[in-house]
């Protein structure tokens, strides 16, 4: 479809958006961002009316744009017109801004920084970010700016992650993560070492453990590793319990890149003995390799952080994929529930702020934040939830993208030319529930991950007197589904963990 569309006319692409069936145009919408061409994108300035369209038809238009492997300059131009100006819905605000940072990283990485529409894309999240004024737009500029990867905006987002509230400083520490390593300064450091030891003032523990994650993933020190380990001795139990389980499992992946020095640092027997990592708390870390090839190594991970009376205040899984010292991280899915110790009849601790009560999820799909979807904000709505909840999942995401574009040309000794050309296509869907039961005091929560794969090789040999062509086509199906249940209303708490992984069809 997209090979037809990268040939059509502008007339004829507006024509068969116009006329295609409403079940089918969220299919020729994507496949139209993926042709790229002039005039598929001008057909598609002149059809999407960001006034009118439905608001899941908008957001399938930007994160196709989001996703795109190789963007053009046009692409994001098209997305700042459609942004510029307009009175939009929440919702495809914050997916259109998230998105446009997407777009700045990718063209950034293709070394075309210099483009005018890049200039307008950083200038307008700068802009943005500087100007807000409510928590959840600065949450939305930070998430932008850790899609984009720019290095020059590092000491904004050190910025708001020292001095922010609770939701701002972890949305940054959080933007620092998608950062590689290399960028990952002793400037960086110096500024996780004082929110992690509470140097200026007290932060709340999900912004700790996300500091000292980024200390502990980021080439870390020895000196680093002690102070983390000999820190845990003072900390909550459920807190020090997830730490010390992080650090254990650096110790048994090949692949970490503290893993020498964790082995080295365990040698001593003042921090290496029971009584050190003999924490009694419910919080669990695990990961664990999926696939193991010569070429690529894929893993599941998982964090669950608990309240001191036995609530899940947060969960973190995590697909990623590690291939000659690259990481993607394919798939990664957070669930957060805050303010539930006063629910609980819990105390806060000392100098923390009260946080409102409140449960959402925020995902990250092959390196691209996306916007995160709220579940329940406030007493007030999450009794209608409770009382009006329909059991259908929340979507994610879903729809279908290009995530492989590859032309290339290549000359042969005996003088001919073959051309390449790859591409690959997924289809996705991923959704997630979340459902509290204060009679029975439960908490469910639900995560499945569905994804068809497709990749199409092509190898052409073109001369005047020879012409041969070898292609090939690899598909493959997934299903992955994550489930969690927790009972609170005895001790200890009762917890059932399920991941099942439906059988991978490869033609």
């Amino acid at each position: 479809f997209i090979h037809m569309l990268r040939n059509a006319k502008k007339r004829d692409i507006l024509q068969l958006l116009r006329k295609a069936p409403e079940e089918m145009l969220p299919f020729v919408v994507e496949a139209a961002v993926a042709a790229q061409s002039v005039a598929s994108l001008a057909a598609l300035s002149d059809f999407l009316d960001f006034s009118k369209e439905p608001k899941s038809l908008l957001e399938k238009f930007l994160y196709a744009a989001a996703f795109s492997p190789r963007p053009s300059g046009e692409l994001l131009r098209l997305v700042l017109d459609k942004l510029d100006g307009k009175q939009l819905a929440p919702e495809v605000w914050d997916t259109g801004i998230v998105a446009m940072g997407s777009l700045v990283g990718k063209l950034c990485q293709q070394k075309l920084c210099g483009l005018k529409e890049v200039e307008l894309g950083v200038e307008t999240i700068l802009g943005g970010l500087r100007s807000a004024e409510e928590e959840s737009e600065v949450v939305i500029y930070l998430l932008a700016l850790g899609n984009m990867r720019l290095p020059e905006t590092i000491p904004t987002i050190l910025d708001h992650a020292e001095e922010g509230p609770t939701v701002i400083t972890t949305t940054a520490i959080s933007a620092l993560r998608q950062f590689p390593t290399r960028h990952i300064s002793s400037k960086v450091k110096q500024a996780m070492r004082r929110i992690f030891h509470e140097k200026r003032k007290s932060y709340e523990k999900t912004c700790r453990l996300a500091a000292a994650e980024i200390l502990l993933d980021n080439e870390p020190l020895p000196m680093d590793v002690i102070n983390i380990l000999l820190a845990a001795n003072e900390l909550e139990m459920e807190m020090a319990t997830l730490l010390l389980l992080k650090v254990q499992n650096s110790l048994h992946a090949d692949h970490h890149p503290a893993r020498r020095i964790m082995k080295d640092i365990m040698r001593d027997p003042r921090i290496n003995n029971y009584n050190f990592f003999s924490k009694a708390g419910v919080s669990s870390s695990f990961s664990g390799p999926l696939t193991v090839t010569q070429d690529l190594l894929s893993t599941f991970g998982l964090d669950l952080l608990f309240l001191e009376g036995g609530f899940l205040r947060k969960s973190v899984s995590d697909f990623s994929l590690l291939s000659h010292g690259h990481q993607l991280r394919a798939a990664q899915v957070t669930i957060e529930a805050q303010g539930m110790e006063s629910m609980l009849g819990e105390n806060v601790l000392e100098g923390e702020e009260e946080p409102e009560l409140m449960a959402g999820m925020s995902a990250i799909f092959f390196d691209v934040q996306l916007r995160p979807i709220v579940f329940f904000q406030g007493y007030t709505d999450l009794m209608a939830k409770v009382l009006l909840s329909s059991g259908e999942p929340t979507s994610v995401v879903k729809g279908n993208l290009l995530l492989m574009d590859h032309h290339q040309v290549i000359p042969l000794q005996s003088g001919f030319q073959v051309a390449i050309k790859l591409q690959g296509g997924l289809g996705l869907d991923i959704s997630a529930d979340m459902d509290v039961n204060i009679w029975e005091q439960e908490l469910k929560t639900s995560i499945n991950t569905r994804g068809s794969l497709t990749i199409d090789f092509q190898a052409e040999l073109d001369a005047p007197f020879l012409q041969a062509t070898t292609r090939s086509q690899t598909e493959m199906e997934t299903s992955i589904h994550f489930d969690t249940i927790l009972r609170f209303s005895g001790s200890p708490v009762l917890m059932c963990l399920q991941l099942r992984q439906e059988q991978i069809p490869y033609r």
